[in-house]
């Protein structure tokens, strides 16, 4: 029978530096608060007071490095996944390109607004290049995993921040979101655009924020939003809380449109 393993007391220390405890069950309470407050210190220092937040795949890679890996590649499992992603490619590029192109348009702003993403790879790295691209604020908000999830390096040093904790990690997400795009993903974005989605639905979150859902073709095939709204499972009206775009300029105009409306 495994015995349970005892916090010893740490001599003339007080019981918060002692990492043991913090590390513990019981000290889950002090981590859920430093995470949930210790990020409003860091955006404050580093002036980001709104973002433009970029959901998506981790799995996604350009067709360039798609091919760069074809060709030293000699698994056949391996192999296999490469030619899938091949379908969902251009999105890496779209999304660098749109990061890019908002990250100008918040550089003329003055509003301290940056760009967001989960931090990761994939969809998440193309949404922070394209905004370290242009020297926009690149805000990666990672999440500790046991596999896919790492930090990508186009996330500005001061703005990469690690979570324990998915709930948390989503309240910032949210918090100073003021636009929000999803790309394709699995079922990490379905769930972070339905909670968002449902905050909107449910009048939850403050104002309401133009949302991109960017590859139609793609999500049609995912969802059938159609039948959630013909069969009574959703409004019609709620297919209004959202937009759907297949191109980077389409997107880049719903999104400023809307958010100089509020600036006006």
């Amino acid at each position: 029978m495994a015995t349970k393993k005892v916090i010893k007391a740490t001599p003339g220390k007080m019981i918060y530096h002692n990492m043991e405890f913090i590390d513990s069950d019981v000290g889950r309470p002090i981590r859920i608060i430093a995470e949930f407050m210790g990020p409003s210190l860091i955006f404050a220092e580093e002036g980001v007071k709104n973002t433009i937040v970029f959901f998506g795949s981790a799995r996604t890679l350009p067709m360039s490095e798609i091919l760069k890996r074809r060709k030293k590649c000699k698994n056949a499992k391996e192999l296999e996944r490469l030619k899938k992603l091949e379908s969902v490619a251009e999105y890496y590029d779209a999304a660098r390109e749109l990061g890019a192109k908002l990250g100008r348009w918040a550089n003329k702003q003055h509003k301290g607004f940056a760009i967001m993403t989960g931090g990761g790879p994939g969809i998440m790295e193309a949404g922070n290049r394209g905004a370290n691209d242009v020297g926009t604020s690149s805000v990666g908000l990672n999440i500790k995993l046991p596999f896919e999830q790492h930090p990508n390096p186009y996330i500005d040093d001061e703005l990469n921040l690690q979570f324990r904790y998915f709930f948390i990690r989503k309240y910032w997400f949210m918090k100073m979101a003021k636009a929000l795009v999803v790309f394709p993903g699995g079922f990490g974005t379905l769930d972070e655009m339905f909670e968002l989605l449902t905050l909107i639905q449910t009048k939850k979150y403050g104002d309401r924020m133009p949302v991109v859902i960017f590859g139609k073709k793609y999500w049609n095939k995912v969802i059938n939003w159609k039948h959630l709204a013909d069969t009574g499972m959703i409004d019609k009206d709620d297919l209004k809380l959202f937009h759907f775009c297949d191109s980077v300029d389409d997107a880049y105009n719903v999104i400023t449109t809307a958010l100089e409306k509020t600036m006006e």
